[in-house]
């Protein structure tokens, strides 16, 4: 007679499929959701309203068209608007493939301005938009986790596809802002 172990399917393999992701992994993404999405929503309040320090549209559309961005105004704006509505996206864990898209798209174009300096440039360098690109895609990739406003809909749980959503749109965005 055979054990009954060898009979039975290997439940722990399937259980662990079924199995909610640990407390901890939901609280970390959502405090790297809140973090970097709350900084740059205030970046770009600060782009926008002159919130926070910031220098206001007029003066960010003046920096903006001295970087050969034209007309400033616009460009300031629309870059101001990306930050503040895709930080405020992915802290909250809403549209978070949507939000992920527009912050990799406003880096892009960070990253753009920023390469002739170097990675690792004193002043002007890319390396912080570099990271905050890939955080945005890693939470698209990931999913924003079990304390977002995303978590019912199919897109609030990650995967290839938002993750391409995200990098696909924001690189899109990007090329077109570079080529205007």
């Amino acid at each position: 007679m055979k054990p009954p172990t060898a009979t039975r399917p290997d439940t722990r393999a399937r259980s662990e499929a079924v199995r909610p992701p640990p407390v901890a992994a939901d609280a970390g993404l959502l405090l790297l959701r809140l973090t970097v999405g709350l900084i740059l929503a205030g970046h770009g309040a600060q782009k926008l309203f002159g919130l926070f320090g910031g220098r206001g549209l007029d003066m960010t559309a003046k920096g903006f068209e001295s970087l050969g961005y034209r007309p400033g105004t616009f460009f300031a704006g629309l870059a101001g608007a990306s930050e503040v509505l895709g930080g405020l996206g992915l802290a909250l864990g809403l549209l978070t493939p949507l939000a992920a898209a527009a912050l990799i798209g406003v880096m892009i174009n960070a990253i753009a301005i920023g390469a002739p300096k170097g990675l690792w440039a004193e002043t002007g360098g890319f390396e912080y938009p570099l990271t905050i690109a890939v955080v945005a895609l890693t939470i698209a990739a990931t999913g924003p986790g079990r304390y977002a406003l995303d978590r019912p809909f199919r897109w609030g749980h990650g995967g290839w596809r938002s993750a391409a959503f995200a990098l696909g749109a924001g690189g899109l965005g990007a090329a077109l802002v570079l080529a205007l």
